[in-house]
């Protein structure tokens, strides 16, 4: 199996770019295997989902950033979970924290956003953790879809754990307005949750149109990254994706 591309920069000045989309569990499993997964994939992004939430939870997400060589760019401030590291090549421009409508009896969802650059690019970054309840997740879907598009940047990424698979109703909403980068170009494995029966994918990493995906999947055979530490890490596998950026 090939390698998936390292980050880097073109001769067009379009940056190559790695994201991860991991729900991390509130960090209740290994947290030093969590952090050697992180920092294995060498992302520039990570789209966590099940931030730590409550008591010293900055600090928590500070010190597994700390230790997968990452810094907070946003999230945790609400009580949904999703949060979104980076490394240094990031300059940030915005974020934004988004709490979701609550529906009574439900998991208070909600989005993490920001804008960064990369060199002479603008991108719109996303994580999100969406509903357990069918109809709900469709809703948050469309609304995840709107956020994109009132970011005002001509490319993005979004990814998270959506809770169910392709052939969901959430799912095929934001697969028919943006790049569902594993389908695009498969690399390394497809389930990221293992536990149910039959085990499915149901994280993904997404990018608009216009976006190059170079690679996408688990990260099984990436140099770095061991079984071990994925069982012990948290109970979802992590999604990596490489992609091109093109600039405007």
């Amino acid at each position: 199996m090939e390698l998936l591309p390292n980050s880097r920069t073109e001769s067009d000045g379009s940056p190559v770019l790695r994201v991860l989309s991991y729900n991390i569990r509130s960090m209740r499993d290994d947290t030093a295997a969590l952090a050697r997964v992180i920092t294995a994939c060498a992302p520039d992004l990570v789209l966590v989902q099940e931030a730590p939430r409550f008591f010293r939870w900055r600090k928590k997400l500070a010190r597994l950033a700390a230790a997968s060589g990452q810094v907070v760019l946003t999230g945790g401030a609400t009580a949904a979970g999703p949060a979104i590291l980076c490394s240094l090549r990031a300059a940030i421009e915005h974020t934004e924290d988004v709490l979701l409508p609550l529906t009574p009896g439900l998991h208070r969802r909600g989005l993490a956003t920001a804008v960064v650059r990369f060199g002479d690019v603008r991108l719109g970054v996303l994580s999100c953790h969406l509903s357990l309840q069918k109809d709900e997740r469709r809703e948050q879907a469309g609304m995840l879809l709107d956020r994109l598009a009132a970011m005002g940047v001509e490319h993005a990424v979004a990814g998270g754990d959506l809770n169910e698979g392709p052939d969901g109703p959430a799912f095929r909403l934001l697969s028919g307005a943006l790049q569902d980068c594993r389908a695009v170009a498969p690399w390394g494995g497809e389930i990221t949750w293992p536990h149910s029966g039959p085990p499915r994918r149901i994280d993904a990493v997404f990018a608009t149109k216009g976006v190059e995906v170079l690679g996408c999947g688990v990260p099984l055979r990436q140099p770095g990254v061991t079984r071990a530490d994925l069982i012990a890490a948290t109970d979802h596998l992590p999604v990596l994706a490489a992609l091109r950026v093109p600039v405007a």
